[in-house]
């Protein structure tokens, strides 16, 4: 069976992880594009959209709570925030868990002093044809996507610290 990609995104990792479509081809944001905007809500309920982050370097970061590399990027991700939240940056990490309890026992587990959402449904991670987790997007003032990275591992660290230094004028 094969559906327009419109149709798939929101539901077509639930319609394709029980073998009713095929894979359809990737088409990947690239850098220059305009990231897709999303509103969803934290922890606390609180409604956060991207919008509300234009102006700052955002770094939209997709994980879920089974993701044995996304507990390697969290300390990572805190250290990053920390170190650049005066020029700007804003690190965003959005939850694709199904149950947000799942999501709450990791982030007891591996806090975060960054922004976290939830999207259950899937709907951001759809829009920004994520393939794997975790999967990350440096977003700059303009709405525009700088880089993607997919997944993380400890040799990534310095190489991504770089490029974020460089692209958004600070020191690494």
């Amino acid at each position: 069976m094969n559906l327009p990609r419109s149709l798939v995104s929101g539901f077509g990792a639930s319609l394709l992880s029980i073998g009713l479509i095929a894979a359809l081809p990737a088409q990947a944001l690239d850098a220059g594009q305009i990231a897709p905007p999303f509103t969803l809500n934290d922890p606390a309920g609180k409604s956060v959209s991207l919008e509300s982050l234009r102006g700052h370097y955002v770094y939209v970061d997709f994980w879920a709570s089974w993701c044995g590399p996304c507990k390697q990027s969290f300390p990572w991700m805190n250290a990053l925030q920390a170190r650049h939240a005066a020029s700007g940056l804003q690190v965003v990490a959005i939850n694709v868990d199904e149950k947000e309890a799942d999501a709450r026992r990791f982030l007891g587990e591996v806090p975060a002093s960054f922004t976290v959402l939830f999207d259950p449904k899937g709907v951001a991670p759809g829009a920004y044809n994520v393939q794997g987790m975790p999967t990350s997007f440096l977003i700059g003032p303009d709405g525009k996507v700088l880089f993607v990275h997919q997944s993380f591992k400890d040799s990534d660290r310095k190489a991504l610290d770089e490029k974020i230094a460089a692209l958004i004028g600070a020191k690494p």
